[in-house]
């Protein structure tokens, strides 16, 4: 009974220096940590009602510990949300070392049992402290994947709204410029947080969206360190292959460079059109640019390879000169054969030779390689379909003409 009684004196003790805990807390917040002092005067009004929670807990569970067993809740349950946000969990912890100190100081010589009780609480605390900011991390890591999946979607579906900035700066975006997208299968483990870490030591930032059995990465150049300005100049293509691997097996397709994020969608719906039809070419590689897929694209119905391919052969050739125009057709259409092509126009052969390599000049594409010759050969069909030539060639003989 003599124990009982001690523990009741010391719990009525306890309960009429409770105020005098939380103004010395208060004050010894003030004079220890900057933080604190810096704070607007309604957040330093709830830290301290924080603290006096705490103390009110502290004295509440003392005096039956099976009471009180959500000690979070004790604590952290009359603090305003924003508090959590303003606060870090390094902060709290600080803050949970000067009330405990505190207390520790004003309860010298009440006792060992008193001592050993504030010493277990603050252990209980400060796990419950980590087990809030756990809770609360989670809950923002799993809200900013649903956001990033609803920006990849809207980048993909080229829907954008007045909302999609603000999306995109919730989550933190650092890209500046130019970006692209890349399309390839998903792996049976994404990990998201090697592929962002790999990005940041490329200085690059990145969205990441997975459908279905699909991986789409957004990838932007960040602005990287002053001393290390050197690898800002990384081609998307080059940091598409640091990250190769966090992408399963198959093909994996480079969009076009775009200047903003906003235009991503050009790039999105290029590398989604690759990716449908890259296994039709079996030169393909890995990565591969979704612009040396022109062809596959634009037989498989994809408008935007067909404008490319207008867009960057027919038109320029149209525009510089007919003989570059009807000395690539007939090249292609006598088997890439100079000497054929010559007897077709009646030039000699090396004139054919000087046409070509002006084609080459102006386009940047050499019609006597296999594969850009059926590029610029499937860029001429497409290009004569929207605009007829105005001379058409005359038909070539039938072969069983007499």
């Amino acid at each position: 009974m003599a124990a009982e009684r001690t523990k009741a004196e010391t719990l009525a003790w306890l309960r009429t220096i409770s105020g005098e805990l939380s103004t010395l807390t208060v004050k010894r917040l003030e004079d220890t940590l900057p933080w604190y002092r810096d704070m607007p005067p309604g957040r330093r009004s709830a830290v301290g009602l924080v603290a006096q929670a705490g103390i009110t807990s502290f004295i509440a569970w003392f005096d039956d510990p099976k009471t009180t067993p959500w000690i979070a809740s004790d604590v952290f349950g009359g603090a305003p949300r924003e508090l959590l946000r303003s606060v870090t969990l390094q902060q709290t912890l600080q803050l949970i070392r000067c009330t405990v100190e505190v207390v520790e100081e004003r309860i010298k010589g009440h006792g060992e049992e008193l001592r050993e009780a504030i010493l277990l609480y603050s252990r209980e605390i400060a796990f419950a402290a980590a087990d809030v900011y756990a809770r609360a991390a989670e809950a923002r890591g799993l809200w900013d994947a649903r956001l990033e999946a609803l920006v990849v979607d809207s980048i993909l579906s080229g829907e954008y709204d007045d909302e999609l900035p603000s999306r995109i700066a919730a989550l933190g975006w650092q890209g500046r410029g130019e970006v692209c997208v890349v399309v390839g299968r998903a792996p049976r483990q994404l990990e998201v947080d090697r592929l962002r870490r790999t990005a940041r030591h490329l200085h690059a930032d990145i969205l990441i969206g997975v459908q279905g059995n699909r991986l789409v990465v957004v990838i932007g150049r960040a602005e990287p360190l002053e001393d290390e300005v050197e690898n800002s100049t990384m081609s998307f293509m080059d940091i598409t292959r640091k990250i190769e691997e966090d992408f399963g097996e198959g093909h994996l397709v480079v969009g076009p460079e775009v200047p903003s994020l906003v235009d991503a969608v050009t790039s999105a719906r290029a590398a989604l059109a690759g990716y449908s039809v890259a296994s039709a070419w079996r030169g393909a590689t890995r990565p591969i640019a979704a612009d040396d897929l022109l062809p596959e694209r634009a037989l498989a119905g994809d408008p935007l390879a067909r404008a490319t391919l207008i867009e960057r052969i027919y038109v320029p050739l149209s525009d510089q000169s007919s003989e570059l125009l009807t000395t690539l057709q007939s090249y292609l259409d006598n088997g890439r054969s100079l000497e054929a092509t010559a007897r077709d126009l009646f030039v000699h052969p090396n004139t054919v030779r000087y046409r070509l390599k002006r084609v080459t000049d102006v386009i940047g594409w050499d019609a006597t390689g296999p594969r850009e010759a059926m590029i610029l050969q499937c860029a001429l069909i497409v290009g004569s379909i929207k605009e007829p030539i105005k001379k058409p060639r005359k038909p070539l003989r039938p072969i069983n003409a007499e």
